[in-house]
Formats: C-alpha cells, sequence, structure tokens
C-alpha cells in the first residue's frame, strides 16, 4: 500500500508541474483532463502526508521514551505513542478507503434506457412504474429529467422510454440499476386474480463528452423521416424525426419527440455518444473482469438484479440479497436504503483487494 501511495504522491507532483506548463494550459482538453486528476488524486497525498507526520511523531516519542527520563515525563510520552498509535490505525483506515478504485464516471450525468420485457402490456406498464420511481428520486435528490425519446404503448406505460437525470453523482447512485427488473402483481387487465410475472430491462449509461470520445461525423448515417405517433401538428407533416447509425458498431439511435430536427440530432446524438461509450467500457470491464469479482457491478444487463412482489408488499436485490418492505415507498422514489446498501458492498469488496 505504501508504495502505492508513494507513486500517487510522485504522480500528484509530476501533474502540478504539467498545469504550469503553457502548453498544456492552452490545450483545453488536456488541462482539464489534468485538473480533474490533480483534484482526484489530492486528498489521498493530503492524508498520506498526515501520516508520514504522525510516523515522524511516533517515532520521535520511542526514542525520548529510551532516554533517562522523569516518571511523570515518561508517562506523558507513553500516553502520546498511545494516542499516536490509534491515530496511525485510523489514518491506515482511511488511506484504504481512499485508495479505493473510483469510478471516472461517478459524477456525471446518465441517460437511462428502459424496456418492457416479457409480459405483454404488463411489462409496458412496469416500465411506466420504473420510469416514475427515477423520476421521483431524482426529484428527492433536486436532479433534472430530461424525456428524449419514448415509444407510448396503448394501455399506458411504455415499450421503450430514454431520460438523462442531470445531477451531480447521479451515475455513482444510479449505475447499479442496470439489469433486469421483475414484477409479480395481478395486472388490472386480470379477471381471474392471478399473478402474473413480467419485466423490464433498465440500463445506465454514463453521459460522455468529448474528452471521453470523439465520433467521426463520416462514420455515422443520418436518416431524417416524418415522425408517427402521438406528438401534436408536426406528426406526419414535417421530417422531423431522426435515425442515426454508426456504422462501425452498427449503433442505431432514432428520437422523434421533439417537433424540430436540429433538437431531435442534438438528443440522438447524446444517446449515440452515451450508447458508444458504454460499449467502449463494457469491453474494457470484460478485459479486466477477473480483477472485478464483485457481485454488485454495472456490468451484466442480462442478469436477473431485482424482484417487485406485490402481494407480500416487497422488494428483494438479488445481487445482495436484501430485502425491504415498502414497495409503495420505493416505486414513489424512496430507494436509497437500497443503493445504499449496493454501494456499501461494492466498497467491501473493493476494499478487500488494498494491501
Amino acid at each position: 500500500m505504501l508504495d502505492k501511495l508513494d507513486f500517487i504522491v510522485d504522480k500528484y507532483q509530476d501533474l502540478n508541474k504539467k498545469l504550469s506548463d503553457p502548453k498544456i494550459i492552452n490545450d483545453t482538453k488536456q488541462f482539464q483532463k489534468h485538473v480533474k486528476e490533480h483534484a482526484e488524486i489530492e486528498p489521498i497525498v493530503t492524508k498520506y502526508r498526515e501520516y508520514k507526520e504522525v510516523i515522524e511523531q511516533l517515532k520521535e516519542a520511542k526514542q525520548m521514551l529510551q532516554e533517562n527520563l522523569e516518571d511523570e515525563f515518561k508517562e506523558m510520552v507513553k500516553i502520546e505513542i498511545t494516542d499516536l498509535t490509534k491515530r496511525e490505525e485510523q489514518l491506515i483506515e482511511e488511506l484504504k478507503i481512499l485508495l479505493v478504485p473510483k469510478d471516472p464516471n461517478d459524477d456525471k450525468n446518465v441517460i437511462v434506457e428502459i424496456r418492457a420485457g416479457a409480459g405483454g402490456d404488463e411489462a409496458g406498464i412496469f416500465a411506466g412504474d420504473l420510469f416514475r420511481m427515477y423520476s421521483r428520486y431524482a426529484e428527492r435528490q433536486r436532479w433534472k429529467i430530461d424525456l428524449m425519446s419514448c415509444n407510448n404503448q396503448g394501455v399506458g406505460g411504455f415499450k421503450e422510454v430514454i431520460f438523462m437525470v442531470k445531477g451531480n453523482g447521479a451515475y455513482s447512485k444510479l449505475k447499479y440499476e442496470s439489469g433486469v427488473h421483475r414484477v409479480q402483481r395481478v395486472p388490472a387487465t386480470e379477471s381471474g386474480g392471478r399473478i402474473h410475472t413480467s419485466t423490464a430491462t433498465v440500463a445506465v449509461l454514463p453521459e460522455a463528452d468529448d474528452i471521453d470520445i470523439e465520433i467521426n461525423q463520416n462514420d455515422v448515417r443520418v436518416d431524417v423521416y416524418r415522425s408517427s405517433g402521438n406528438g401534436g401538428q408536426s406528426v406526419n407533416t414535417t421530417d422531423s424525426a431522426v435515425r442515426l447509425t454508426h456504422e462501425p458498431t452498427g449503433i442505431v439511435v432514432a428520437c422523434q419527440d421533439e417537433k424540430s430536427q436540429l433538437k431531435n440530432k442534438e438528443k440522438a446524438f447524446k444517446i449515440l455518444k452515451a450508447r458508444i461509450y458504454d460499449k467502449m467500457l463494457q469491453e474494457q470491464n470484460a478485459e479486466i473482469a477477473q480483477a472485478r469479482k464483485s457481485q454488485v457491478g454495472s456490468g451484466d444487463r442480462s442478469a436477473k438484479i431485482r424482484t417487485y412482489n406485490f402481494p407480500q408488499g416487497r422488494i428483494t436485490d438479488h445481487r445482495i440479497n436484501k430485502t425491504v418492505y415498502k414497495l409503495e415507498g420505493f416505486l414513489d422514489g424512496e430507494i436509497n436504503e437500497m443503493l445504499d446498501a449496493l454501494i456499501t458492498t461494492d466498497q467491501a469488496e473493493k476494499l478487500k483487494n488494498i494491501k
């Protein structure tokens, strides 16, 4: 651990030099990247310097104890050694927590994609329930929701809904929501009172900015067409809908909710960037999967992560085997207890790897 900390101090000093280099100052992207990195490791460097000071004070106190001291003074030195030893142990634990690898995307806005899965109309209604749950949670966090694309179904709910959550630390909280959500309840359309099981998939993508990823415009095919469905006067009258196809990856994004073709294109590019960036992250995570043994992650989108059981009024997260019995409040956005438990478990797993 100390070797790792010495390396971080060297890196911090190197960054200090770079941030005063005129060439880097004039390169906005490079400068922003180094400023961000500098800010991330500064708390570690500050804490490590405090640790080294305590170690030095402890060494001096132990040396003093070897000298011919009066009994009263010797007792004072012993008390100081006890206090410094406790502080040393405390600082080691604090440094371990600071050394837990920080997800570089944690502070970012997110794009959330919810799609109805198995279960027909009931799956679409459940997708709508999840959209409301995240919207209410965002309101409680004083975050902003920006609806980017939606495909309504006739009986309420969505076949697909895509929205952006704008707020500090949005990804750090919501990244654990990616996966298959399952609901068990009696649908409103069920006359026999039988419990049905339906699913919806959630994908949480960090918003990609220009520093993270740059898309070559020549790699993107842009098609415009007339929007369809609910949307007011512009529907079927203007070519306002936009479809983007990123040819190297085959990723396709369509947006038609705005009356303006320009706004639809802008939203589609944000979604496209996020999906390409997410694809890149998934590939990186696959390469280091052995190093990331934590069962709490944002990796496997096909994994069933949570069950919402209406008859029993419970929500169970299968990754950490945690159940809470406040279904109504949970679906109204009171999901902090579950998210905090997921974060704590994830951090505990990562702490095991720090030596």
